[in-house]
C-alpha cells in the first residue's frame, strides 16, 4: 500500500533521530528508514546495548550521551524501520524501499512524502595507496565499529597510519580496552601546527574539546605509543595477505617494519550519493577536500522539500549533526504550515547560536588535518577502483583520450560501475583528471549516480506492491 507521510527521514544518526523528535513535537507524520538494526548511526553505533557496559565507559562520555537521544526518538511517534535500504527517490517525492519482511524476508515498498530529509552522515575518505586492498588492510572507522558493536580488539599490536581526530580517540579507546599499537605513522603535514595557529582564536571557544584533543595526545604519549611524524610514501606488501608495511618517515628516511594489522584513515567526507542523484546542487569544499550539497539556514537543499542534515551536509562533527537535525525539523514544520516563520526564527535562535560554536573549531581542525598529497596523485600500479581492479595508470591513460570528465571515464573504462557505485574511487578519479587536465577537482565534478542506490534483487523489484503504481 501507499502511504503518504509528511516527513521520510533516510538515517537514524544523530540528525535523524533529532530531527524526527523535532518534527513530531509539530504534529508532522514521520518516518525514519535506517539500514542498521539499531538507531545510533556510527557515531553512537550499538549505544542501546553497550552504553551501560565496561566498554560504553571506554568509548566516553560523548558515545554513552547517544543513549538519551536514543531513547527519546523511540518515544516520539516516528516510524522507525531498520534494516531498511532506500535505494530510489523519485519527484513527488515517491521514496523507494526494501525492508526485511515478517520472515525476514527481503519485500520491496514505497512511500509519498511532503518532504525528504538526507540524514546519511559521512564515509571515510578513500585513501588509496600501493597494497592497501590487502587483506589485513582496514579503516580505523571499521575496527571502531567492531569495537562497539561486539567490543572486539586486534589480538597482536596494530599499525595505524594517518592523521585527525578519529586516529586520536581510536588509539585511546585501543589503549583502554587493553589492546596494543605497535606504531603510529602520523600523515599530518610537519607544519600542521603552523597551519592551524591563524585559526587557533576563534577555535577557542571550543576549548572543552580542544582539552580533550590534548588529553587523547597525552594518553598516546604515555603509554609509549611510537609515533612517526611526517609520513609519506605509504606502501603495504605481503603475498595474499599483508606482511609487511613501507614508509618514509618526516626526516626522509625509509623504513620497512612486519605487520599483521594496518588501520588506515585520512578524514571524512559526506555522504553525497543520495544528494547527488537527486540533482541537489553541489559545491566543492576546499576547506574540506570534498563536495557537499548547497543548503540553506533550514538545510533545505536546491530541491524544494529536499532537505539534507548532519555530515552529510558538510563535516562538523556529532553535536553540530544534533543541532542541524533540529534546525532541519524546524524547516520543514514551517513548511508543512505548522509553525509560523516567526515562531520557527524565535525557536531556531538558540540553536543557531549553539552552532556556531560548535563550528568554530571546524577550520582549525581542517586546516590541521588535510589527507595526506599522495590520495590525489596515487602511483600508475595503485589500484583505484576496487570493485573493477582498475590502476591509476589506467585511468591517466584513459585521460589522455581528449578532455573527458567522470562519466566519460566511466564509459572508458568501468570505474565507478562496481558494487560501491563510486563510493570508493570517485574522488580519486576526480583528482586524478584534475591533475591530468590541470583544472580543479570542484570544475571536474563527480560521477552521475544513477539508481537503484544500493544493490536490488529482481525479487525485492517483483515484490513491490501494485498500489503503490509501479510495477
Amino acid at each position: 500500500m501507499k502511504e503518504n507521510i509528511d516527513l521520510f527521514i533516510v538515517g537514524a544518526g544523530p540528525a535523524g533521530m533529532h530531527a524526527a523528535i523535532e518534527a513530531r513535537s509539530h504534529g508532522l507524520s514521520v518516518v525514519v528508514a535506517d539500514d542498521q538494526p539499531a538507531p545510533g548511526g556510527q557515531i553512537w553505533r550499538a549505544v542501546e546495548r553497550r552504553a551501560d557496559q565496561d566498554i560504553g565507559g571506554i568509548l566516553g562520555e560523548d558515545y554513552q550521551s547517544g543513549a538519551q537521544t536514543v531513547r527519546a526518538f523511540r518515544a516520539c511517534g516516528a516510524d522507525y524501520r531498520p534494516r531498511t535500504q532506500v535505494w530510489q527517490i523519485e519527484q513527488g517525492w515517491h521514496v523507494y524501499m526494501t525492508m526485511e519482511g515478517p520472515g525476514r524476508e527481503q519485500r520491496a515498498g514505497m512511500v509519498q512524502a511532503a518532504n525528504v530529509l538526507l540524514a546519511t552522515g559521512a564515509q571515510e575518505r578513500p585513501a588509496p595507496f600501493p597494497g592497501w586492498t590487502l587483506p589485513g588492510v582496514m579503516t580505523v572507522g571499521a575496527a571502531q565499529i567492531l569495537l562497539k558493536t561486539s567490543g572486539q580488539i586486534p589480538d597482536e599490536p596494530v599499525w595505524i597510519a594517518g592523521s585527525g581526530p578519529l586516529v586520536l580517540v581510536y588509539i585511546k579507546q585501543l589503549l583502554e580496552a587493553g589492546g596494543r599499537v605497535a606504531g603510529w605513522l602520523d600523515t599530518a603535514p610537519a607544519d600542521s601546527w603552523r597551519r592551524g595557529m591563524p585559526r587557533l582564536l576563534s577555535a577557542l571557544g571550543s576549548w572543552r574539546e580542544l582539552r580533550k584533543g590534548y588529553r587523547w595526545m597525552r594518553a598516546i604519549r604515555a603509554a609509549g605509543v611510537p609515533v612517526h611524524k611526517g609520513v609519506t610514501g605509504l606502501h603495504a606488501h605481503g603475498e595474499g595477505r599483508l606482511a609487511e608495511i613501507e614508509f618514509q618517515d618526516g626526516g626522509g628516511a625509509r623504513q620497512r617494519v612486519p605487520a599483521g594489522l594496518l588501520l588506515v584513515h585520512e578524514g571524512v567526507v559526506p555522504s553525497i550519493h543520495m544528494s547527488h542523484a537527486l540533482e541537489c546542487g553541489m559545491e566543492w569544499r576546499d576547506d574540506q577536500r570534498c563536495f557537499a550539497p548547497t543548503v540553506d539556514e533550514w538545510g533545505q537543499s536546491s530541491q524544494d522539500g529536499v532537505f539534507v542534515a548532519g555530515d552529510g551536509a558538510g563535516i562538523a562533527g556529532a553535536r553540530a549533526a544534533c543541532l542541524r537535525g533540529r534546525l532541519a525539523g524546524l524547516g520543514v514544520a514551517m513548511r508543512a504550515g505548522r509553525i509560523s516563520a516567526a515562531e520557527a526564527g524565535e525557536q531556531a535562535a538558540p540553536l543557531r547560536r549553539e552552532l556556531a560554536r560548535e563550528l568554530a573549531l571546524r577550520p582549525l581542525l581542517d586546516a590541521m588535518y588535510p589527507p595526506r598529497a599522495g590520495i590525489a596523485r596515487p602511483s600508475d600500479d595503485t589500484i583505484v577502483c576496487r570493485c573493477e581492479e582498475l590502476t591509476a595508470g589506467d585511468i591517466r591513460a584513459a585521460a589522455a583520450l581528449g578532455r573527458p570528465g567522470p562519466n566519460q571515464i566511466k564509459s572508458f573504462t568501468r570505474a565507478g560501475m562496481g558494487p560501491c557505485q563510486g563510493r570508493q574511487c570517485g574522488y580519486t578519479i576526480a583528482s586524478i583528471l584534475s591533475e591530468a587536465q590541470q583544472r580543479p577537482v570542484g570544475e571536474v565534478g563527480f560521477y552521475r549516480i544513477r539508481p537503484p542506490l544500493k544493490p536490488l534483487t529482481l525479487g525485492e523489484l517483483a515484490s513491490l506492491d501494485d498500489e503503490a503504481g509501479r510495477t
